[in-house]
């Protein structure tokens, strides 16, 4: 933060955007955005696991397998997905038309679209807006970039900031696009991560896949996992210091780094969650393992009862044991299970906490941030998870989305 509050974003060196309002989605706003590499840039990406994965989403990984990143495209809109082999050919098209103006390989550019699914990309106000973002092409327009990629999110999400690495200045600044469909099952619906690091390509695919997992992996809003979505690391190496080749003391600073910007992007498309008014945090200790603990966390904060009582701020709590319930651990012993709401000790012993009141779940419940703590009584494990409320505004919003 500056001394007026505002958010510092440090350019990157190696990176230049440009976003344009291109009339994809609707006039006057932005929604295409141009991220040009410097040569060198190494890139790690994680992609849906949906089968039915959009057009620019197969295409990505094509290229990523064929060259080394220079650019990217993004629009917003219409997400090019369930558009069969005319989106292929679109998206491959606006790969084309980026690497003409750039004087690129087709195949160096990655294509990315969100928006409504099952449409085709607008092709004439996409290849036309790709020169005017090419125009606009600077190294400090990551607040424009931000904004570019938003559909249904009611602010841009991005942060940034600098750390010494093996002696030398490292800058990093990322942006998220992300407030429906999320229950991303590898990252969330769009989010690219700039560094200025030197790092191999293959740890930095490492590094990438496992910020992912502690990260945009543990949020969820309505538990959809969509079609399009896809979360990059871009290295540009250009921050000077020593090659990072193995896993060490210089990789664990820059996982760090790289995992609590991302963190702070994930938590932003939580509290943006459509409709959302509260930010829960769902934490499950005491498990055997880290999946069961996930599995009883995902059982809470996937249920739309839950999500509705925390909505209405009604400590009505037998939703949430009835969630541990069901979540498929077949041998869980409900007599060791305690269930806290913040401080609160909710139950044990399976039945309620004798010194637990409904006025004590009243208090915590109207609070706009909440922690939910399981203890399981199994073993050491534990995990967390971030997920919102379920409100009338999230049926309004999703009842009109493309009106």
């Amino acid at each position: 933060m500056d001394v007026d509050g505002n958010k510092v974003l440090h350019p990157v060196p190696g990176v230049c955007l440009g976003a344009v309002a291109a009339g994809i989605r609707k006039m006057g706003r932005l929604d295409l955005l141009l991220v040009t590499l410097s040569e060198g840039t190494r890139v790690g990406a994680v992609f849906t696991r949906n089968r039915f994965c959009a057009a620019p989403v197969q295409l990505c990984r094509e290229h990523l397998n064929q060259n080394t990143p220079r650019a990217l495209i993004i629009n917003t809109g219409c997400a090019n997905a369930g558009t069969g082999q005319a989106g292929r050919e679109d998206a491959a098209q606006t790969c084309a038309e980026v690497a003409v103006r750039l004087g690129l390989s087709a195949q160096a550019v990655l294509p990315f679209s969100t928006g409504v699914i099952l449409e085709r990309l607008p092709m004439s106000p996409l290849l036309a807006g790709i020169p005017l973002a090419v125009e606009q092409l600077k190294a400090d327009a990551w607040e424009e970039a931000a904004r570019a990629i938003m559909t249904t999110d009611t602010f841009p999400k991005l942060a940034s900031r600098q750390m010494t690495l093996q002696g030398r200045t490292v800058t990093l600044t990322g942006i998220s696009k992300g407030a429906g469909m999320i229950r991303p099952n590898m990252a969330t619906l769009l989010s690219f991560i700039a560094t200025d690091a030197c790092i191999s390509a293959p740890l930095l695919q490492q590094l990438t896949r496992d910020v992912a997992d502690l990260t945009f992996n543990r949020i969820t809003v309505d538990g959809d996992t969509s079609t399009n979505d896809s979360f990059l690391v871009m290295a540009t190496g250009q921050a000077g210091n020593e090659e990072i080749n193995r896993v060490g003391t210089a990789y664990e600073q820059l996982f760090e780094a790289v995992s609590d910007l991302a963190l702070e992007l994930a938590h932003a498309i939580i509290r943006d969650g459509e409709g959302a008014t509260k930010f829960i945090t769902v934490q499950v200790e005491e498990g055997r393992d880290e999946a069961e603990c996930l599995q009883v966390a995902y059982a809470i904060s996937h249920s739309p009862l839950v999500k509705t009582a925390f909505f209405a701020s009604d400590p009505n709590l037998g939703r949430i044991l009835a969630a541990i319930g069901y979540a498929g651990i077949t041998d869980l012993n409900v007599e060791g299970i305690r269930l806290y709401l913040d401080e609160v000790l909710v139950s044990e012993n399976g039945g309620r906490a004798s010194s637990y009141c409904e006025e004590e779940g009243q208090r915590v419940m109207a609070r706009p941030e909440i922690t939910v703590r399981v203890a399981l009584g199994r073993g050491t494990a534990a995990a967390r998870v971030w997920t919102c409320d379920l409100s009338h505004e999230y049926v309004s919003i999703n009842a009109d989305y493309r009106s």
